[in-house]
């Protein structure tokens, strides 16, 4: 019987302790590096290594089901019967190619675009490392259809198919963020190393994320979780040789079962950034440049980011802490002060300092995401808090009726020339509800509060108080697996009240020294907007085609900016002026998409048609101002009606299993058909533009895992259709390098990546660049390191 009890023990624990092994290999038995096997029903995981090998040990006798999956490989299912250790090799075929291959595709974006009838482009934290600009938005700038309006080499603004300022929402984590984006020098406060994955919505999204989302919207997300039981991080490193940069940013996360938490800091120190000229011509004043560089461009970044949560089968709730704050200066010779009045040796003494003129910026953002799943319902809320504190900093200068000196009875700083304080509380509430096998129902509620205050001795906008609430209705209906249509409609409600402003010093308005006052600037404002807005669109994916389609109608409400500026925007080199009786502005689009994949062919046309019934813009006058500037020209905000059209095209073709090229086009056509300015375009239009690519791409490469090389050659038409007073701008050619992969430094994995932007330091200007109107040209040829290391 001790006998028997011990051959059965010795039994059962050789049937505890079976193997399953083998390698993860493509179609000619090349290694698939970093695959992920799952063995089902036991839910263990693992990725295959350098050589493609995998492992599962201690496993029972018994039926098992391996799924396999690849980016850029079709998924593979298959079943295992384990009554003896096995060794079985699992042999993965590539997908068909498509557009996605610009923003590293996963099966998630594959599913967002055929589900989503507006056009959109996935992007994920290892695009953003590949091709790393100096802000997030330079970062996108790769993507069809998306550039920026850029002040410098760390701020810009997101456009979307020629729009952009209030006209583009960005969404982090579920929440609108909030700052002063009405201004072309205030950059997006968010750091671009945080990002998990990215989503560009092109096209009028109002339906789902309200006013301002007339043209378009960016959804950073932030929600890669770690695995369970886990501890690990990973370190940051990058260096930039045109401005010097320095940089780092550091993650530390761990999970246990049901609660995760995440720890970020990233740090970034750049000094001035050069341009292939020695010279710049400001006005009618060449201003020479110490080592091709623009004096007082230097900067800093310091973000931290928080994140936790808590996580189970019916209930999720994370929680987001996030304080972006950085400083950087303005070009000292076209900020504020006559060029050949600034210290030029003052400035040209380091490249790293940052003097007046500069901006500071704080920006705190504290988000609650919680999901329910109750059956057929499923809820969600997204709560948020912000507040945006910026502050531009001068040496005070007289300008008109100004006393010479800051008089020492005003509170304010005599350094601060403006300061905007928003506090922002945001809410939102979403349910689902599946009808039927084939129709799912949302409906949701939004709102918003905002209230900025001011303060400096210079003014352009008055303190303000808005409010926006919205609500929406969408369904979708899938007819079959390969066709879906769906239907919304929202109604939104706004108002805003901008408080009155006069100026802190008397100007004369008569002859006589007697008739003086303190001149109203701003006068006192409550506004109210409502709207109801809809939209329309039907996909359909019969085998290699994608096809889709959307009809809608959008709703943007003014800002303070355009119903109650009134000074100089030192950016724009123009004095401002508000209307306060401008209507909201209404905008109706048809989007289409089309596109054909086979194994080594993709091609694909995105067109949209749009129309502007009453379109907001600046207006430039014969006026020029005599209180407040240098003679800065007079702007004045007007509506007028706008017809626009354009789209994006991509073809792209494999060459060979490592080799693929490809072309991504873009154009946009703009005209104003009413109004003082008709017949001309829009103000910063876009050129027509294309980049050609080449990308070659390997499992083992030398000492590379995954490496890649990749050559873009961009083509920039000129941009000749201008609204006067702007000048024409000649076309361009730029070509950047890329290359990249991973590497084994003992145990540790090194992800690396290399950049060389403007590879032949050419010379040329953006015309949706701000510092284009003074004729500063574009940053010179720029190294671009980064090195991920994971832990």
């Amino acid at each position: 019987m001790l006998i028997g009890a011990v051959l059965t023990v010795l039994s059962v624990g050789a049937q505890n302790s079976l193997q399953l092994k083998g390698r993860v290999l493509d179609e000619n038995n090349n290694a698939l590096i970093g695959a992920s096997i799952v063995l089902l029903p036991t839910q263990k995981g693992t990725v295959s290594d350098e050589n493609g090998y995998y492992l599962f040990n201690g496993l029972k006798q018994g039926k098992y089901t391996v799924a396999v999956s690849y980016i850029g490989y079709k998924d593979l299912v298959e079943s295992v019967l384990l009554d003896a250790d096995v060794d079985r090799d699992f042999h993965l075929r590539s997908t068909s190619l498509s557009l996605q291959e610009v923003v590293v595709k996963d099966n998630y974006a594959e599913t967002r675009s055929r589900e989503e009838s507006l056009n959109v482009e996935v992007v994920n934290d290892r695009y953003l490392k590949e091709n790393m600009g100096g802000s997030l938005m330079q970062s996108l700038e790769r993507l069809p259809g998306v550039s920026s309006i850029d002040i410098g080499s760390g701020h810009s603004k997101p456009v979307i198919r020629g729009l952009g300022f209030n006209r583009v929402v960005v969404v982090e984590n579920g929440i609108k963020h909030e700052g002063q984006q009405w201004g072309a020098d205030h950059g997006l406060e968010i750091d671009q190393y945080a990002a998990d994955r990215l989503e560009v919505i092109k096209g009028p999204a109002s339906l789902m994320f309200g006013s301002d989302a007339i043209g378009g919207v960016i959804d950073v997300k932030q929600n890669r979780l770690p695995e369970k039981n886990s501890f690990g991080g990973s370190v940051d490193l990058t260096g930039k040789s045109n401005n010097n940069l320095l940089g780092s940013s550091i993650t530390v996360e761990g999970r246990k079962e049901w609660f995760y938490a995440r720890l970020q800091a990233t740090v970034l120190d750049y000094g001035d950034y050069k341009v292939p000229a020695d010279s710049v011509d400001i006005y009618s004043y060449k201003v020479p440049l110490y080592k091709n560089q623009l004096r007082n461009t230097a900067g800093n970044d310091y973000n931290l980011h928080l994140g936790f949560g808590f996580l189970f089968t019916r209930f999720q709730s994370r929680f987001y802490l996030s304080n972006v704050n950085s400083k950087s200066g303005f070009f000292a010779n076209a900020h504020g002060v006559e060029p050949r009045n600034v210290d030029e040796e003052l400035h040209d003494n380091s490249s790293r300092d940052v003097l007046f003129p500069c901006q500071t910026v704080d920006h705190l953002k504290l988000i609650n995401k919680s999901k329910w799943q109750l059956g057929r319902f499923g809820f969600e809320t997204d709560l948020g808090f912000q507040r945006n504190l910026r502050q531009e900093k001068s040496y005070y200068v007289s300008h008109g009726y100004m006393p010479p000196a800051l008089p020492d009875s005003l509170e304010f700083d005599p350094n601060l020339e403006r300061e905007f304080d928003k506090l922002i509380y945001s809410g939102r509430l979403k349910m689902n509800y599946i009808l039927s096998a084939g129709t799912e129902l949302t409906l949701g509620v939004n709102t918003e509060y905002q209230d900025n205050r001011i303060n400096g001795y210079s003014f352009i906008i008055p303190a303000f108080e808005q409010i926006n609430t919205g609500t929406f209705l969408l369904i979708k209906h899938s007819f079959s697996v390969k066709s879906l249509l769906q239907f919304g409609i929202r109604y939104d409600y706004g108002r805003i009240n901008s408080k009155e402003y006069n100026d802190w010093f008397q100007s004369l308005v008569g002859e006589s020294s007697e008739d003086e006052e303190y001149l109203q600037r701003a006068q006192k404002l409550d506004r109210s907007f409502s709207n109801v807005t809809w939209s329309v669109g039907y996909n359909y994916n019969p085998e290699n085609w994608s096809l889709k389609a959307n009809i809608g109608k959008s709703f943007r409400m003014p800002i303070a900016k355009e119903l109650a500026a009134n000074g100089v925007n030192y950016h724009h080199f123009s004095y401002e002026v508000g209307n306060p009786e401008l209507d909201a502005e209404i905008s109706y689009q048809i989007d289409a998409g089309v596109e054909y994949h086979s194994k080594k062919f993709a091609v694909g046309a995105t067109p949209f048609v749009n129309y502007f019934p009453n379109y907001i813009f600046l207006n430039p006058t014969s006026e020029h101002d005599r209180l407040y500037g240098n003679g800065n020209q007079v702007y004045n905000y007007v509506q007028s009606e706008v017809f626009r059209f354009g789209g994006e095209v991509h073809a792209h073709c494999q060459l060979s299993p490592n080799l693929q090229m490809g072309v991504l086009g873009e154009y946009v056509y703009s005209e104003q058909i009413s109004g003082e300015k008709k017949g001309f375009t829009l103000p910063f239009s876009p050129p027509a533009s294309a980049i050609l690519n080449l990308k070659y791409r390997k499992p083992k490469l030398m000492v590379l895992n995954d490496a890649y090389v990749s050559l873009d050659y961009r083509l920039t038409a000129a941009q000749n259709k201008i609204v006067p007073p702007e000048e024409q701008t000649d076309g361009y050619r730029v070509t950047n390098i890329s290359f990249g992969g991973n590497v084994n430094a003992g145990r540790q994995k090194l992800e690396f990546s290399m950049q060389v932007q403007n590879l032949l330091n050419s010379k040329y200007f953006n015309h949706t660049s701000y510092y284009r109107l003074i004729n500063i040209p574009e940053a010179g040829r720029n190294f671009v390191m980064n090195v991920s290391i994971p832990f």
